[in-house]
Formats: structure tokens, sequence, C-alpha cells
């Protein structure tokens, strides 16, 4: 009994304790076969984990369902077994009677009192199993049941934590006039859950922010809130409106994840970002701070969580977002607190936010709500700010010299031109001929190996200069009408200058502002 006992163990590596539980097991009793199988997540099958004797049956990743054949019944029951007949009328694995097994002895792994799987021996001579052999094996079976379960928490662990931080954007998106920051912390002792937050560009131009809270915890809650969030970029796509959205997400979760529950707030802005376009699932009104007002939580209806109530109405809030506004939004374990009312964490968190740099805000935001106590749910905080034109620096965009980059180049510039109050004819032409030079470079810079282009705008006083580089060598034009895009250029822009040489191209395009042309 002593062999499998915790103390004999505690010298071996974790990751090695099955496999010498295995071998001692198989010594100990002097069986031919040891197996171990492990109960799938639902509950209805189980599958072989770890084998000696008749490794065919992990290779071949033979499954039992729960309460059928020899393994089955020992999960289903709770209680040890010993088989004496091997074939299809008793045992579910065909493996089993092929190898010629003539007893087996089976026992459950019990974890409080809860199923975890099944360890079975098996002799290929016949042979009687004694209470002594039933007591040693289900000792056995007690600390292969520690063993597997301390695997399955520190995989769960490690798989959920790369889940999550695959989810979670590496790095928010640099777009011009609008100012990125968050903070994401897991509550208690927990390394993962189901907060997340997201920032993406649309083709339309608009841009869509959203934070959301799976209830759960743990690699459960982080892989349906992958799951959400692909649904919702997915949806995204289709429709603006974020109502639309989260009523096509609620109905997808409703179908194919009966049971879960999340909060989910969306919003979508105008390529201009004058407007934020809101749907609360559930989730917390963000808090708004403008400059010269009172720091204030969102006017919006709450409409019901996903996953809560079949064909829920969904509405959609309009928010003005004067220039230097900050946007916060969280999720509840920044606000909540056991022993305290929801009002005062709320009211901290209004406290806190002021229209500044966003860094600034969450930092102010973590630093009153959380400081030095490790928070009892998990937090993820978004804040985002709108900046006003005299704050927006140049615009610096890099891209693949591909065909496919050539909307996004033009969408970044339409949102730099507005955010620094340009508009109108000059907007118009400038996107005309900057986007001409960027034809170029992508038709002309580079052959099949490839290769970047990068943008830089700037406005210098009374005019905008704009410059775009390759690395490559422009080659002849090809084709008949071909070769004008500088003619082109020439129209859009004050003054266009084209600098050829070993290391590229590069293009100048200047355009004087005239008084009315900046909004």
């Amino acid at each position: 009994m002593g062999s499998v006992s915790d103390r004999a163990l505690a010298h071996i590596d974790s990751e090695e304790v099955l496999a010498e539980l295995l071998e001692r097991i198989w010594q100990g009793l002097g069986v031919d076969t040891v197996a171990v199988l492990i109960l799938e997540p639902g509950g209805n099958e189980l599958v072989a984990a770890a084998t000696k004797g008749i490794e065919s049956e992990v290779r071949q990743g033979v499954r039992v369902p729960l309460g059928r054949g020899f393994a089955g019944r020992i999960a289903a029951e709770k209680h040890p077994v010993i088989l004496d007949r091997i074939d299809e009328t008793t045992v579910v694995n065909p493996l089993l009677w092929e190898k010629g097994i003539k007893t087996l002895l089976g026992v459950p792994l019990l974890v409080g009192g809860e199923v975890l799987g099944v360890l079975h021996v098996g002799s290929l001579t016949p042979r009687t199993f004694t209470e002594d052999d039933v007591e040693f094996l289900q000792a056995a079976a007690d600390r292969v049941a520690l063993s597997v379960e301390a695997q399955q928490a520190q995989s769960a662990r490690a798989a959920a934590s790369k889940l999550q931080r695959s989810l979670l954007p590496a790095q928010l998106p640099l777009v011009p006039s609008l100012d990125f920051a968050a903070r994401y912390v897991p509550g208690g002792r927990s390394i993962v859950a189901g907060d997340w937050y997201d920032v993406f560009t649309l083709p339309n131009g608009w841009m869509g922010i959203v934070i959301g809270d799976v209830v759960g915890h743990d690699l459960p809650a982080a892989v349906v809130m992958g799951r959400l969030r692909s649904a919702l970029r997915a949806y995204s796509l289709e429709h603006t409106d974020p109502a639309e959205v989260l009523t096509r997400l609620d109905r997808k979760a409703q179908h194919f994840e009966p049971g879960m529950m999340a909060t989910v707030l969306y919003g979508t802005l105008e390529p201009n970002f004058e407007k934020l376009y809101l749907s609360s699932a559930g989730h917390l009104a963000p808090v708004l701070a403008s400059p010269g007002e009172p720091t204030e939580f969102a006017k919006l209806p709450t409409d019901p969580p996903i996953g809560a109530v079949r064909e829920a109405r969904r509405q959609t809030t309009e928010i003005d977002l004067p220039p230097g506004t900050i946007t916060c939004f969280y999720t509840d374990g920044l606000v909540e607190r056991r022993h305290a009312p929801l009002d005062q964490g709320l009211e901290a968190l209004r406290s806190a936010v002021r229209p500044q740099r966003s860094e600034r805000v969450c930092a102010a935001v973590m630093g009153a709500l959380i400081g030095e106590s490790v928070p009892e749910d998990d937090v993820a905080l978004l804040v985002f700010r709108r900046q006003a034109a005299d704050e927006v620096g140049a615009l610096d965009v890099t891209m693949q010299a591909i065909p496919e980059s050539l909307k996004d180049i033009r969408a970044a510039m339409r949102r730099w031109l507005s955010a620094v109050g340009v508009g109108g004819d000059v907007a118009g032409d400038l996107l005309l001929a900057v986007g001409e030079a960027c034809t170029n470079s992508v038709e002309h810079a580079y052959g099949p190996a490839g290769g970047d282009i990068h943008l830089r705008m700037e406005l210098l006083d009374d005019e905008l200069v704009v410059t775009v580089r390759d690395h490559g060598r422009w080659r002849p034009a090809r084709g008949v009408n071909r070769g004008r895009g500088l003619t082109l250029m020439e129209k859009c822009g004050d003054e266009v200058e084209v600098l050829r040489g070993e290391e590229g191209t590069t293009v100048v395009i200047r355009r004087r502002l005239e008084a009315e042309a900046q909004a």
C-alpha cells in the first residue's frame, strides 16, 4: 500500500506521477494491463488517458459511454467491479477481449464524491482478485484521482491563460484623434475568466468598441468568451447598429450556448468620432467626462443580458462626444464589493474619472478602486478619449504594398483629416492624390517578394504635407492609358515632388489650406 502513498511519490515531478503510479500498480498487483479512463466534459463518455500493457487503448482514442460495459458501469455505480467474463457482452472496448484478458478489476476515480474516471487492471490468465487487491487498487485510484485532478487544473489554467491572452487585444489600435488605454486583472486566485474587451475598425470606417463579462471563471468562461467575441465581430461586419448586433449575438448564444449568460456593452463610433452609439445587454453604463462638464454615467436603457431572455427587445442610444471627452467602459468587478452597496463603488469610479489622457485615467481609476487589494472579481477596464484638433499629431501609417491595403490607408486618412478639421474639396483632393501615389507604389515598386508603403501626413501652419515612401524601384507603366497618376496628383496638390533613388521612391504632396477648408 505504501508504494502508492503520497509520501512515496513526494519526490516525483507532478507530470511524471501518473506514469509512475501505473508502474507501481503493475508491479504491486502483478497484473498484465493497467488503464486510466477519464470522464470527458459533459459527463457522457470515458476516454482512455493513460495505460500500461495495452497502449493502443490511448493511441486509438478509445471511448466508453457512461453506464455501458465494464468501465461505464464502474463510473455510473461508483463501486469496484470484478469481471471474469471478458467479451462483447460485458466489455465495450474490443481491445480488451482481443488482447486475451481473462479477468478485470476496476475501481472509480473519485474526488469529493464526484466521479473523475475509472482505474482498471487486467490479467491474461484466470485470477481471483482478493479484498486486499481491491483495497490496494482503490487506494491507488485515490492517488491517481488527485494526480489527474491536479494535471487537469494545471492544463486548464495554462490553456485558459493562453486563450485569454490570444483574445484580448495585444495592442490597442493607433487611431488618429483617439487615445486608448486598458487594464485587465483576474479576481481572487483566478488567473483567467470571462471578462473581455475589444476594439476594431470596420470596413465602412466606423469603429467597434466592446466590453463583456461571461458568468463563471477559468477555462469554461474563457472558452465561451472567445466564442462570443468572435461572433460579435462577425455580426458587426453586417450591421452598424449595436442593438442589432447584440440581438444576433443573443440568438446565437441561446441556440449554441444554452445555460450561459453574459453582460455586454457594445458601441460603434462614427468615422469622425463625433457620436457614439451604444447598446447594453445587462451591462453597467459607461462613465463620460467632458471638459467643463460634470462627470456622469451615460444615460441608456439596460436590456437583458445575453442568454437570459429569449427574443429580448434591444435598444441603441446616441451619445455626443465633444473633443476631449473620456469614455470609460468597465466590468462589475471594478465597482462591486461583497460588503458594500454598489452605489458606493459607482460613485468612487465617477469621482476618479477626469477628462485627461486615457492612460492617466486608467491609473487613477485602478488606484482609487483597487489600490493594494486583490480584487474579489475579475476587472476589465477600457478607456478612450476623443482628442481635440490641436492635440492630433502627424499621421504615420506603414502597410504592405498590396491592393487590399489601399482601403485601410484611405480610412486612416479620412479619420486624420476629420480629426484636424480638414474637409470639403481639400480632403477629397488629398484622398485622390495620395490614393494615386499609393497605387503607384503597389503596382510598380516591388516584385514578387513584395514590400511596404509608408504614409505620413502632417499639418504645418496653413499647409498639409503628405509623404508616400516605398523601398522599391518603379517599373514602367504597363498597358494603354497608364502613367497618368502624376498628372492627377499635380492637379490635386499645389506642389508635387517625386524623388527616386537607390533606396526607393518618395512622393511629397503639398496643399495649402484656405480658411474655409478647415472646419
